[in-house]
């Protein structure tokens, strides 16, 4: 049966509607995976794009951190990641010129400054690697004098400012370095003022007043602000010394037996009942000798108590100096040096190079929370819990202290000095030693002694021993101060009240009472702290400087003026009272703190001194050609050219010399006469000098007669 075309059509027509709609299908599928395909794509690339850019970034990305010491700028390279280059300044890299004042003392009193010579390709390797680095970190001292280096490498080498960071650290360890660079911060311009204005008040009194001392005394010679005081605090001491007028006194001293106790008890004589008594001559004690002789002597006192010795602070630069001084017999420029040496860094095996202790120009005793429970630690598990102090105190001197920074202390408590030994050098080692003991002995509980106080009694007079026992041993297991004196310690049974006295001998002795003690560079350091002359960074350049300059001698430990350092004290205290007047210096550093507080202005400080100084310096000009040393005329004829000759003054003292010079360059040294004789010969004492310059009395019949003496004796004394 033949199908009907109605039919035939309407089918035909519904599978070319189908086809049509599965060809478009089949285009918006092709479509559409082309389209998925794109974008896939371009995800891709942007990815690899954006992975791409953040990896060139990161390898883009480098930063440099200046500091001031090579030593020290190996100690921080390995704390910090390859990405980071750590350069040196080699200290200062401007300063005022040398050949001028270099402060406009007629406007502005702007400072004038020039690159320091031989900077050049210290600066070039800084310009180089300023160029590459993203970021700066100025990482000089944390000090006022670090702060003013870090903004002399801005200003002289004009980094991107958006890109510079100042950093500090007290301790050269991997946590502090990291730190400081998490907490960077701008130049403080109020530190930088501070030094500024102590390098130009410095520069002013140096300036102005040195080539008047080259005129009046001689060449070479220098005046400063810190070390013409410094000069005149030891001759003031001398002058004391030389005023003292000693006073004779004795001391009776008993030694008594008791039944029972095997070692006999030492005593003093005291006086009569209970009334102190002093024995000015020998004929006082002879008294006090026939009133007991073959008294029955009686306990007729025993008195026990407790006492405590705390802890001492941790070290200050004064108290480090100090210490070192009279423990190590280290001046305090070896101090400094071999300290620095211990703070950039030391070669430690296994650990590479440390900084072993923290930075040491500090005036503060504080100490951080985490150097305090790492102390705490050790000593509780090395030592023992019962040690542990639970509180220490704080200096409180009544000063200000700059408390940015911590007291000196190791950087790393675990590295004992036993462990050390043998990395560091022997002088080295006895400062960090010194260092490490002190510190751990700050955190421990005080040492607690039983003191026994006897009393013993004979005719109404009373003799007077004490002893001391160790009940608790505390810091002094680690640690013991070298300006305590030794007590007499108990061993052994002690006699009780009312016991007698099996036998005594008694025995009198002369003694005179002493002048003041020359000073060291140790109580020198402590009398400069106490009156506010100076500060920590300041204290070792004036003592060494003033040495250098022949101004004082040293003899042993003591300190001692020379005939130069007379003079040019004699002319500072005449011409520049103001100058060298302690009061005055100390005032000026508290100006200084003043303006490290935001609180003066730099300049304000530099122009209200200035105009005085300068008149003081053209009146001194016009004035002292009355005191005028260099050329004071004697009454000695120069053998060679028949020319009266004239006093000179050279590096160890005063001298005879030609004013022919330099035609005629005979020179002679003087005799000066004492007009005492000799108490061991009988000729005359003259006035003679040791090679360091310091001044003594000898015989004139030297070698024959040996006889000297650091002090002026009187006619007929045999000191």
């Amino acid at each position: 049966m033949k199908e009907p075309a109605k039919t035939k059509k309407t089918a035909k027509s519904s599978e070319a509607k189908t086809t049509k709609k599965t060809v478009k299908a089949a285009k918006t599928a092709e479509k559409t995976v082309k389209t998925a395909a794109e974008t896939e794509k371009k995800t891709v690339k942007a990815a690899k794009t954006t992975k791409a850019a953040k990896t060139a970034k990161t390898a883009k990305a480098k930063y440099l951190v200046i500091m001031e010491s090579p030593a020290k700028a190996k100690t921080v390279k390995k704390y910090l990641g390859s990405n980071y280059d750590v350069l040196a300044s080699g200290g200062h890299v401007r300063d005022l010129p040398k050949s001028r004042l270099g402060v406009d003392v007629d406007g502005s009193f702007d400072p004038h400054y020039i690159t320091i010579h031989g900077k050049g390709d210290v600066l070039a390797a800084l310009r180089k690697g300023i160029k590459k680095a993203d970021k700066i970190y100025l990482a000089t001292d944390p000090d006022r004098e670090g702060e003013a280096i870090a903004w002399h490498l801005t200003e002289l080498l004009k980094p991107e400012a958006k890109k510079t960071y100042r950093i500090t650290f007290n301790e050269i360890t991997k946590n502090a370095v990291k730190s400081s660079i998490k907490n960077a911060r701008e130049i403080d311009m109020n530190l930088v003022d501070a030094q500024q204005a102590r390098r130009v008040l410095d520069r002013m009194v140096g300036y102005e007043i040195s080539p008047i001392l080259w005129r009046k005394v001689k060449r070479g010679l220098s005046a400063g602000r810190v070390q013409s005081v410094a000069l005149r605090m030891i001759c003031d001491r001398e002058a004391e010394i030389a005023a003292f007028v000693r006073e004779e006194f004795w001391k009776i001293s008993g030694t008594f037996s008791f039944e029972g106790v095997k070692k006999p008890v030492s005593a003093v004589y005291y006086g009569k009942k209970g009334r102190k008594a002093t024995l000015r001559n020998e004929a006082d004690a002879n008294k006090v000798l026939d009133a007991v002789k073959g008294a029955s002597f009686t306990v007729s006192e025993v008195r026990e108590s407790q006492r405590k010795k705390n802890a001492p602070l941790p070290f200050t630069t004064s108290t480090l100096q100090q210490e070192a001084s009279k423990v190590l017999n280290y001046s305090t420029q070896k101090t400094m040096r071999l300290a620095q040496q211990l703070y950039e860094g030391v070669d430690v095996k296994g650990h590479g190079t440390l900084g072993l202790i923290t930075y040491l120009r500090t005036d503060s005793t504080r100490i951080s929370a985490e150097a305090d429970a790492a102390v705490k630690a050790f000593i509780e598990g090395e030592i023992g819990k019962d040690y542990v102090a639970a509180t220490q105190k704080e200096a409180d001197n009544g000063k200000r202290i700059q408390d940015a920074h911590e007291a000196i202390r190791p950087s790393y408590i675990n590295l004992t000095p036993d462990e050390l030994k043998n990395e560091l050098s022997k002088e080295q080692f006895k400062l960090y030693q010194l260092i490490w003991n002190r510190f751990v002995a700050s955190r421990m509980k005080p040492a607690v002694y039983t003191v026994t106080s006897l009393k013993i009694e004979g005719n109404d007079h009373i003799f007077t021993s004490s002893f001391s026992s160790v009940v608790f041993d505390g810091y002094e297991k680690v640690y013991r101060l070298s300006d305590e004196d030794e007590e007499e310690k108990e061993s052994g049974k002690l006699p009780k009240e009312g016991d007698k006295a099996r036998s005594a001998e008694l025995s009198k002795e002369q003694h005179f009472t002493q002048p003041p003690a020359h000073y060291t560079e140790a109580s020198l350091v402590k009398a400069m702290e106490e009156t506010g002359i100076g500060r920590p960074s300041t204290y070792a350049p004036t003592i060494t400087t003033i040495l250098t300059r022949h101004y004082v001698a040293k003899e042993k430990k003591d300190i001692f003026v020379t005939e130069l350092g007379e003079a040019v004290n004699d002319l500072m205290k005449q011409a520049f009272p103001s100058v060298v007047a302690t009061d005055f210096t100390a005032t000026m550093e508290t100006l200084l703190d003043g303006v490290e507080e935001g609180n003066v202005a730099w300049k304000t400080v530099v122009k209200n001194f200035y105009p005085d100084l300068h008149e003081a310096v053209k009146a001194a000009e016009a004035t002292l050609d009355s005191v005028k040393i260099a050329d004071e005329v004697s009454d000695v004829v120069c053998e060679q050219c028949g020319r009266t000759m004239v006093y000179k003054y050279g590096p160890h003292g005063k001298f005879l010399a030609c004013p022919g010079f330099p035609e005629c360059r005979n020179t002679k040294v003087i005799i000066e006469h004492s007009g005492i004789a000799c108490p061991k010969c009988g000729k005359e004492l003259i006035v003679r000098h040791t090679r360091k310059g310091r001044r003594y009395y000898g015989c004139e019949g030297y070698p024959d007669c040996d006889f000297m003496s650091w002090q002026k004796p009187e006619n007929g004394s045999g000191e």
